[in-house]
């Protein structure tokens, strides 16, 4: 598998240097796109896993943390910029593409801020190898796709996986599930808690990102489960238990009850440093002057 970099100069994202890297998944080469801001120590910026999953959703969160870090913030591949082939995605194929992205971008331990679903890969890596991370901030930590978390078994997951996956009732089915209404009451539901920030152009601004050529691959795996990188919580807080670099969770007080009730067994875990503010699954988006208010004293406090 190799990798390399290349350099852009595209007017996108958050004001930062956006860049290429060029990554190999069985030997089909796939553009992923990250962005720089800012300098000094490294710290990476991991969006969400969602259909409308981009590094702009970590922009505001990006101008905070560039005047104290080097801030680093990536398209997830199959969402954002980067390419979106139509892979079977699953998690071998994020694990993978974590641990190469970060031995090939960066040359020392690195913090990371990790929302929503990308939490299990960063947990994975860290168990996999300690020293890749120095500290590990999980806003909103899950692990389970909405599939699966509504009561879907793996077979009719599968089923509706395929569906979406075939060429014209996929393509069809997708845009269903993608138009600017549907997408406004998803973010009210379960995203956002403040409704007035869902204006027409910020939907329109998620609508275009979901309308990309071959959105609904990745976005499909992700709905149904198929990028879960565990399959049970006692396996994600065995993961967290295993940790041996400082963590931090933040949670959103408006989070569903059921990710409520797992992050809050994330938070007491023994050593686990934890911060309750306003918002729900996209508060690192949503609320990001809070997060970094309720992080500050971690990222910035010696550790033992």
């Amino acid at each position: 598998m190799s990798t390399n970099l290349l350099s852009t100069s595209e007017p996108t994202g958050f004001g930062g240097v956006v860049d290429e890297f060029i990554w190999q998944w069985e030997g089909q080469p796939l553009r992923v796109v990250y962005e720089t801001l800012g300098q000094g120590s490294p710290l990476l910026l991991l969006p969400a896993f969602s259909s409308v999953s981009t590094r702009v959703e970590m922009g505001e969160m990006a101008r905070l943390l560039a005047p104290h870090f080097q801030v680093v913030a990536v398209d997830w591949p199959g969402f954002g910029e980067s390419s979106r082939p139509g892979l079977d995605y699953r998690p071998e194929i994020y694990q993978q593409f974590l641990e190469d992205f970060v031995k090939t971008v960066f040359s020392t331990p690195i913090t990371v801020l990790a929302a929503g679903h990308a939490a299990s890969y960063v947990l994975l890596l860290a168990q996999k190898q300690p020293n890749a991370f120095s500290r590990i901030v999980l806003t909103a930590p899950t692990w389970r796709g909405p599939l699966p978390t509504m009561g879907a078994n793996q077979q009719v997951a599968g089923i509706v996986r395929g569906l979406v996956r075939s060429p014209i009732l996929g393509q069809i089915l997708y845009k269903l599930n993608t138009t600017p209404s549907f997408l406004n009451f998803m973010y009210r539901r379960h995203v956002f808690t403040d409704a007035d920030r869902l204006t027409p152009n910020f939907i329109e601004k998620k609508w275009q990102t979901t309308q990309q050529p071959g959105a609904r691959f990745a976005s499909a795996a992700f709905v149904t489960g198929n990028i879960d990188a565990v399959h049970n919580q006692s396996d994600f807080l065995q993961l967290v238990q295993s940790l041996s670099v400082p963590l931090m969770v933040v949670i959103g007080e408006s989070s569903p009850p059921k990710s409520r009730e797992e992050m809050n067994a994330v938070a007491a875990i023994p050593g686990v440093q934890s911060a309750v503010i306003p918002g729900s699954l996209g508060l690192h988006e949503e609320y990001p002057a809070a997060i970094f208010a309720a992080i500050e004293d971690f990222l910035f406090t010696e550790s033992d």
